[in-house]
């Protein structure tokens, strides 16, 4: 497991931790106490990505488009 405070983590390093905390669970290679530690990583690590992509989904924003089809601006997402 990786020393890094999940908080700390971009999105990219917390999905690539994630990824490998389910390979490790998914051997089964791993003692049943490791194997709860790694379950409560990747849970804090799924927390956080979810987190991180619901900002993502604030900040974007829709194209609007006048009448003759060209784009005249942007509005926020929660508009739509």
């Amino acid at each position: 497991m990786a020393d890094k405070p999940v908080s700390e983590m971009t999105f990219e390093e917390a999905m690539g931790e994630l990824e490998r905390v389910v390979s490790q669970l998914e051997s089964a290679q791993v003692p049943l106490e490791d194997s709860i530690r790694l379950y409560e990583r990747g849970e804090e690590l799924r927390k956080h990505c979810e987190a991180r992509l619901q900002a993502a989904e604030e900040k974007v924003a829709q194209i609007t488009l006048g009448e003759n089809g060209a784009p005249t601006g942007t509005k926020p997402l929660e508009d739509v």
